[in-house]
């Protein structure tokens, strides 16, 4: 069995970082991120869940190690997938939590039984898979893939031995002029727009009942990440050293920060809207930046390498990065609130 319904014995141990200092330099609270360990090759990418009845979330983690976990809101490990053979790339739940999708360097994209850990299906590509999407509805459901072939596939889960849709009608059959880094699936337009973000430094809108673009915006340089908020509407894109906030409806101008270094990834606070969390391939440490200033708010060291992926609950209440040292850290958003493990003593 490559899944295991239960808990390490001992999944956390705490890390302490200085928190930030008031004016007067004083530090009143002691920042403690939650290790979750069992990762043995840098983790490539973090995606939360959507928010359940019960106000819990899953977690599901990427790795070099070829082996993506699923975690509980409170980071405790639920299991493995076992079956690629090659690093994964990009991993991500479905809007119902019964399924997941990985894509990987073994060149398939797996989609996975939550609650069995079993591969439901296997899709073969020609290279490297960099980014998987599923469709927001439960039916008819449809998967979304892309890397270094240049090429944006549609495949229906319903019919997984039928061949895949390609998004474009270009003469080359590709879709785009650079390797896929990300692909979204709009919550918000019935499921029938997709967005893609490429090497060639242009971000592209789909209309997958047609498989045909429908709008770019060009940002001149390599873009290496972006994530939709939790609840929607707005696209964090990382490329170069700026971060980009989209309106992924297209209906107000982009606001971009530049940061100090070139961030791996950016996560919007899914409510608040008033600040981001990025990582950087520079140094080990997690940072907060406020999204009106562009300043820096927070900057955390837990890592003992470059953090390659950061990403807010859906509740907002916490972020995870995720590092080249092999593992993810929890943060609280607001430290020294009760919340999860998180207990403080009244």
């Amino acid at each position: 069995m490559s899944y295991h319904n239960g808990y390490n014995s001992n999944p956390h141990s705490h890390s302490s970082t200085p928190a930030p200092q008031d004016q007067n330099g004083n530090s009143a609270v002691k920042v403690q991120p939650l290790l979750c360990s069992g990762h043995t090759r840098p983790v490539t990418h973090l995606s939360f869940s959507n928010l359940l009845d019960d106000g819990t979330y899953l977690l599901i983690s990427a790795c070099k190690d070829g082996n993506p976990m699923l975690r509980s809101w409170l980071g405790d490990w639920i299991g493995t997938f076992l079956g690629h053979k090659g690093a994964v790339w990009s991993s991500k739940i479905s809007l119902d939590t019964s399924k997941a999708v990985t894509g990987s360097a073994d060149f398939t994209a797996k989609i996975w039984d939550c609650n069995s850990g079993e591969a439901l299906h296997t899709f073969a590509h020609n290279h490297i898979v960099r980014s998987v999407a599923l469709n927001p509805q439960q039916t008819p459901q449809y998967l979304l893939t892309g890397g270094h072939e240049k090429k944006i596939r549609l495949f229906d889960l319903g019919r997984p031995d039928a061949e895949p849709l390609v998004l474009g009608s270009r003469p080359d059959g590709l879709s785009c002029d650079g390797i896929v880094r990300s692909l979204v699936w709009d919550e918000g337009s019935g499921g029938t727009m997709g967005v893609s973000a490429a090497e060639d430094g242009q971000v592209r809108w789909w209309d997958l009942r047609t498989l045909s673009q429908t709008a770019s915006l060009d940002l001149g340089e390599p873009i290496t990440s972006m994530e939709l908020a939790h609840g929607g509407g707005t696209l964090s894109v990382t490329a170069g050293k700026k971060v980009h906030f989209l309106d992924i409806l297209r209906q107000h101008p982009p606001v971009t920060v530049e940061l100090p270094h070139a961030p791996t990834s950016a996560s919007l606070h899914p409510f608040a809207r008033d600040r981001f969390v990025t990582g950087s391939t520079n140094d080990p440490w997690v940072r907060v930046y406020d999204l009106d200033s562009g300043k820096e708010k927070e900057v955390y060291k837990g890592h003992h390498g470059p953090v390659l992926c950061a990403s807010y609950s859906p509740d907002g209440e916490v972020y995870a990065s995720g590092s080249e040292d092999g593992t993810i850290r929890l943060w609280q958003t607001n430290p020294g609130k009760s919340y999860g493990l998180w207990q403080t003593q009244d």
